[in-house]
């Protein structure tokens, strides 16, 4: 069985592109992403610590009634959207095992 998934792998064309690399692009923008993620992780935390702190200082207000109906709108979206390319296995594997190695090695 292994050896037809290899073979599959290495000789057949999804739309005229080789099989391994439609499976290997996925990885790469995930270890890329995840890379990028932890070398900005400082910047994140640093700007949500002056979010919260100007916010609790009163320079601008969080509205957690609008913020709610943002997250009515755009959530079964960006849920429905994550599925599909979690869903698409080789692509949402690579992509998921990228951004993970990508993290933890950045």
């Amino acid at each position: 069985m292994l050896d037809e998934i290899l073979g599959f792998m290495s000789s057949g064309n999804i739309g005229g592109i080789p099989t391994i690399i439609v499976m290997a692009i996925p990885f790469i923008i995930g270890f890329f992403i995840g890379f990028l993620i932890k070398k900005f992780f400082k910047i994140i935390i640093l700007v949500t610590l002056i979010t919260f702190i100007s916010s609790y200082l009163g320079f601008f207000a969080v509205n957690l009634f609008s913020l709610k109906n943002i997250a009515d709108v755009y959530g079964p979206e960006v849920i429905h959207y994550g599925t599909m390319l979690i869903g698409i296995l080789p692509v949402g594997l690579g992509l998921l095992v990228g951004l993970v190695i990508g993290f933890l090695i950045g």
